[in-house]
């Protein structure tokens, strides 16, 4: 990285740009287009992002107060709050979909061979959705309830590096269990999931497409024990069987059998029955990667403090899944600065620095490591740990 360019060309600088033009290209992006391209408009949108712009006119006034910088940033062009409304509006969000699914990628194979807490050779995904409120006067297309808007974010979140591997966004009525629709199952993998998916037929098409999954079972599941299997009680096992389903529609819908763990967490005092299509791994690893599917509920909430998801800079649907996309791509994309760099700041840690330092002309590296090294600056305990890998 050039030290005589700013902090932001520095981090655009790990984009793939013959990928991003192949999926501009592919939803023809730039046709017609004369002066605001797709590139100037995901540039745009991702220093909103980094820099924690609140509004268009915010995205303005800010670009507007150092246009003399904005060539060495990489936008070619001035920038108006209509021309980037515009848009956001007009332009397949489909661009930005695609290119971010090329830097989770990317990301994937920084990652897959982060440290996991239990030696498992299979990926592990946990499975969840999270739901964004919206004003549904503002946003009449995400149907949610009476009075009430709102999107759902998808999400599969790859547990070693706890990096997003598929995301689809649909209006808040949708099920959380119908994404099991749309989702291709991973031979060999680990998909964790909490009752909010118990569907045997959908969790039976994960058995046929050879993936294991491990998900809390509802209450008043009908079912025929076939074997009990040795447990150590001290370690908070209460059971380990192998079961049918007898019910008149499971036993239809999922004619396998099925693995059935029991387990009392002494911490919370609560008591946990998890179901899993996996013979192999022990009773008690079982349980311990359902406590794992926690880290999707930390990225959730991770996402929503330091990205721009919650209040949007359009209102059509378009235009808020181009935003989504483009915070997911900005989020993957300093997840792979901190794995190139060999950074131990955590990404909140990252961002806030990169959201203060987008004009200065100082190697990114130099910049982390005056952070680091400043015996002043003492993290918060009360900060999410979930990326100080």
């Amino acid at each position: 990285m050039n030290a005589g360019r700013p902090v932001f060309s520095q981090l655009m600088s790990l984009l793939p740009l013959p990928w991003f033009r192949k999926c501009v290209q592919r939803y023809r992006g730039d046709h017609y287009v004369k002066h605001f391209s797709c590139l100037d408009q995901f540039l745009v949108m991702a220093f909103a992002q980094l820099t924690f712009r609140e509004s268009l006119r915010d995205i303005e006034s800010c670009l507007r107060a150092v246009s003399r910088k904005l060539y060495h940033m990489g936008i070619r062009t001035a920038v108006s709050r209509s021309t980037l409304a515009d848009a956001n509006e007009s332009r397949d969000w489909r661009i930005f979909a695609d290119f971010a699914q090329v830097l989770i990628g990317q990301a994937r194979q920084l990652y897959r061979h982060e440290a996991f807490d239990w030696e498992l050779e299979q990926t592990v995904y946990a499975l969840d959705s999270t739901t964004i409120d919206l004003c549904l006067q503002l946003f009449p297309w995400a149907h949610f309830r009476r009075r009430k808007g709102a999107i759902k974010l998808h999400t599969l979140l790859d547990l070693r590096g706890n990096i997003p591997a598929f995301i689809h966004i649909t209006h808040g009525k949708v099920a959380e269990v119908n994404v099991l629709d749309v989702l291709v199952p991973e031979p060999g993998s680990f998909y964790v999931m909490d009752r909010g998916y118990v569907d045997f037929l959908r969790l039976y098409a994960l058995h046929q497409g050879l993936a294991y999954f491990v998900i809390r079972s509802r209450d008043r599941l009908q079912f025929r024990r076939l074997y009990s299997h040795l447990i150590d009680k001290n370690v908070g096992l209460r059971s380990d069987q192998t079961i049918v389903l007898t019910g008149p529609l499971s036993s239809k819908l999922y004619p396998e059998r099925l693995r059935r763990v029991r387990y009392f967490d002494p911490t919370t005092q609560k008591r946990f029955t998890f179901l899993t299509n996996h013979f192999a791994v022990s009773a008690l690893l079982i349980a311990q990667l359902y406590k794992c599917r926690w880290q999707v509920e930390l990225f959730f909430k991770w996402i929503k403090q330091h990205l721009r998801i919650k209040a949007f800079y359009g209102t059509s649907e378009n235009a808020v899944k181009t935003q989504v996309w483009i915070a997911v791509s900005v989020y993957v994309l300093v997840a792979i600065l901190k794995k190139q760099l060999h950074c131990e700041l955590s990404l909140s840690a990252m961002l806030q620095i990169l959201s203060v330092t987008q004009f200065e002309k100082v190697p990114i590296l130099e910049v982390l490591n005056e952070f680091h090294d400043d015996p002043k600056i003492v993290t918060s305990s009360n900060q999410l740990s979930l990326f100080n890998f």
